[in-house]
């Protein structure tokens, strides 16, 4: 295995002795897990592909913990086999219809209707009745028709054909004519084309029902079969490339050899162009955002707060007027709080303990946001580091609406599957001091995602009997879910063709690759720890400011109160007028 060799991009680093070096995003758990989901789902892969490759005018969301240029790179790598296999799958279809002289028809009416009932079911869990009742009436109805298809080859196969009964001629006009031997004579030669007239409904209905009880010509029968095993072959030897792509370049230590992924190495230039811009933009220190999301990427909003204080002089200072403080002074004096976090326990120390609390790759830095509006173009977003210390010593003492300079602590748990972030700001005018913090959680990917490596290896233990089981209860819905495999991948193209996006005006993102790939909730284990990492954040951070203010000869006892109340999930009221309940179940009246 050759030398990983990872592009060089925005990381922050530990810089506390008792930190640890973050893992390269490039090489994380969470990236390959997610570029393992888009060989798996076909949904989520196309949206990362509409986002990040269609839609070049849109800046990427801050990527945490991943490297969303190479997940692109995997949707893809995995867009462009799907469609193979959809392409060649299809033609074995339409062969399969021809070589049979049409017979074939029949069995592929159900199947479509199989794939249908999966699109109407959808992949909510649970799913709504509007779609349930139909879907489960549809898959049934379907199953019911194949399974007087397999009756009527069955009986074929085995001496139950007789060419006197096949005069479909004179049973059903609409099948064929001239010598009414129907789908074939008694040696197994193929007798005429049938005229489908009276619809697929009297085909698939009737026309199955009677081929139960006739049957077909033998040579006919073991064509029918040959041609399903072949499409069964083909859904199974598909599977088995997803397994031995999960076995190497998207097995654990596989992943690790950038330069070795097959993925990375196509020709496309569009994507080498695109991703370089991704890789510049997802791990900076600033976000071009989108006016009603200007969190996209960090997750879900985790019990958000501020407070508000006046700063007054403590009285012990008599009339000496206490020092002035700005924005810069109460982060310089908060970082170094934070930062203790990464240190383990004294006892741990001692000890010689591997401690693997992820608060030892905490990451703390600056972060500046700037409105997607304005923009001339997408390359003229300030990504350089001259033009991010205009904006951040501009922002950082500003109190403006559009642009807001944050102290943005991370800490990417559980292999970067669950990223806690607290977005810090302070801001004093006026003699007011404001602190607002932004907790935010992306929780853990979906567990098909979680759980890629043991589809892959449970497959790969499979028998051939097992094998063939598993290709042949999937290989009715392969003709359906290979046309909306073109039917998407032809919309795609068609619409990044026509968009003219790539002359369209900046835009922030509208959605993100990590968020689209996360799961709906998370354990109980991995809310404590993420409650866990959100509370001491917020101790260090208002510890931190107390003391700034207090060393500068401000009271801080307003401070301390609203802290106590506010950062503990209380409410404090500071002017009350008429009747205060508190807790549940209780009855409140005003009698004056």
């Amino acid at each position: 295995m050759t030398q990983a060799h990872v592009p060089q991009q925005a990381q922050p680093t530990a810089e506390s002795p008792g930190g640890l070096p973050p893992v390269h995003p490039a090489l994380s758990e969470a990236t390959r897990l997610m570029a393992a989901g888009a060989y798996l789902d076909e949904e989520y892969r196309d949206a990362v592909i509409d986002e990040l490759y269609v839609h070049e005018e849109r800046i990427v969301a801050p990527s945490l913990g991943f490297d969303a240029a190479r997940v692109l790179a995997h949707a893809l790598r995995a867009r462009n086999l799907e469609i193979a296999w959809s392409l060649g799958i299809l033609v074995l279809w339409v062969l399969g219809v021809v070589v049979t002289h049409y017979a074939f028809l029949v069995i592929l009416v159900p199947c479509l209707l199989l794939g249908a009932a999966r699109l109407i079911r959808g992949t909510a869990r649970p799913a709504s009745w509007y779609r349930t009742v139909p879907a489960f009436m549809l898959r049934w109805w379907a199953r019911l028709m194949l399974a007087l298809f397999v009756i009527a080859v069955v009986v074929s196969l085995f001496g139950g054909y007789s060419s006197s009964s096949h005069n479909y001629s004179s049973d059903y006009g609409s099948y064929g004519s001239g010598s009414g031997s129907g789908f074939g004579d008694s040696y197994g030669n193929p007798g005429p084309v049938p005229q489908v007239l009276g619809g697929p409904a009297a085909l698939v209905g009737s026309g199955a029902i009677d081929l139960a009880n006739q049957g077909f010509s033998p040579g006919l029968a073991w064509g029918i079969l040959a041609c399903f095993a072949v499409l069964a072959l083909c859904v199974g030897v598909q599977r088995a490339q997803f397994a031995r792509i999960m076995a190497g370049e998207l097995s654990p230590e596989g992943f690790k050899d950038f330069a070795a992924d097959p993925a990375q190495a196509t020709t496309n230039g569009r994507f080498h162009r695109l991703a370089a811009m991704i890789r510049a933009e997802q791990h900076a220190r600033l976000a071009v955002y989108r006016a009603h999301a200007p969190f996209r990427g960090a997750g879900d909003a985790f019990d958000p707060w501020s407070v508000s204080i006046q700063l007054r002089p403590r009285k012990s200072l008599g009339d000496q007027a206490p020092a002035r403080v700005g924005n810069a002074e109460i982060l310089r004096m908060v970082e170094p709080l934070i930062a203790r976090l990464r240190v383990p326990a004294p006892t741990a120390v001692a000890q010689g303990a591997d401690v693997r609390d992820r608060l030892r790759q905490l990451e703390m830095t600056e972060y500046v946001f700037l409105p997607a509006d304005g923009l001339p173009s997408r390359a003229h977003a300030p990504y350089r580091d001259g033009d991010f210390e205009e904006h951040r010593a501009a922002a950082l003492e500003e109190g403006g609406e559009a642009r807001r300079h944050f102290l943005r602590i991370r800490v990417g748990g559980w292999e970067e599957h669950l990223v806690t972030t607290v977005f810090v700001r302070v801001h004093t005018q006026g003699g007011m001091l404001v602190l607002e913090l932004a907790p935010h959680v992306l929780p853990p990917l979906r567990e098909d995602f979680f759980r890629a490596d043991r589809a892959a290896h449970d497959f790969r233990c499979r028998n051939p009997l097992g094998k063939a089981a598993w290709a042949l209860l999937r290989t009715p819905a392969s003709a359906l879910r290979c046309l909306v495999v073109l039917g998407r991948a032809a919309g795609s193209t068609w619409h990044r063709l026509t968009g003219g996006f790539g002359q369209a005006l900046p835009d922030g993102p509208a959605r993100s690759v990590r968020e689209l790939a996360a799961a709906p909730g998370t354990s109980l284990f991995q809310a404590m720890d993420y409650q866990r990492y959100v509370k001491s954040i917020e101790d260090r951070v208002t510890s931190g400011v107390r003391n700034v203010l207090y060393e500068a000869g401000y009271d801080t006892g307003q401070f301390e109160q609203k802290i106590v109340n506010v950062a503990q999930g209380g409410v404090m009221i500071e002017n009350a007028r008429g009747a205060i309940s508190v807790g549940d179940n209780n009855i409140v009246k005003n009698e004056g």
